[in-house]
């Protein structure tokens, strides 16, 4: 998995490109929230869940039905009045692209986990299909589970691997928008 850091900057990136405007606090802290949630699952190894069990680590929390359904409580537990836009005024077609950002930054972590070098992958279908998977291409070097082993030389290892897929990428997505924004 990429390290929490990694999976925070996913979010305000994804969050900069979504809504250009000033967002809330509340929107800033649920948008890292739902991008760290799905690693929530790893307090199962305190209690003998193993890996592999469909709730154990990147099981059921970073499936697509995870994403979907904590977006949705998210927006309807933090979102009950949200700002209208310029061009959509109806406040349910705003809250389904809140639905819909959320979403997308919760289920942007098991893609990110899914482009890692280690594990045994995401269960992207569960609970319907607990096959792991992971994509062909996995350039960022998985982080190690636990404090003590990161910060070692492997950490550094994570975190560069980190900064040249994820960090660098993002930071030049949100450039990239803000540029053509202005224009």
């Amino acid at each position: 998995m990429p390290t929490v850091f990694t999976h925070a900057v996913t979010a305000v990136a994804t969050g900069k490109l979504f809504y250009p405007r000033q967002m809330s606090r509340r929107f800033w802290l649920a948008s890292v929230f739902c991008a760290v949630a799905p690693d929530l699952d790893v307090i199962g190894f305190q209690f003998g869940v193993h890996y592999n069990a469909l709730l154990g680590h990147r099981g059921l929390t970073h499936s697509l039905v995870f994403a979907l359904a904590l977006s949705l409580i998210v927006v309807l537990t933090l979102f009950r009045r949200l700002p209208q836009t310029d061009t959509i005024r109806s406040p349910w077609r705003v809250r389904l692209i809140f639905v819909a950002y959320f979403f997308v930054v919760t289920a942007s972590h098991g893609v990110l986990d899914a482009m890692t070098n280690g594990g045994l992958g995401v269960a992207f279908f569960a609970p319907f299909d607990a096959t792991r998977y992971f994509f062909p291409w996995q350039p960022i070097q998985v982080s190690p589970i636990g404090a003590t082993h990161f910060f070692s030389h492997y950490g550094l290892a994570v975190m560069l691997s980190e900064l040249q897929w994820l960090w660098l990428p993002s930071l030049g997505l949100m450039l990239i928008a803000k540029l053509l924004r202005m224009r």
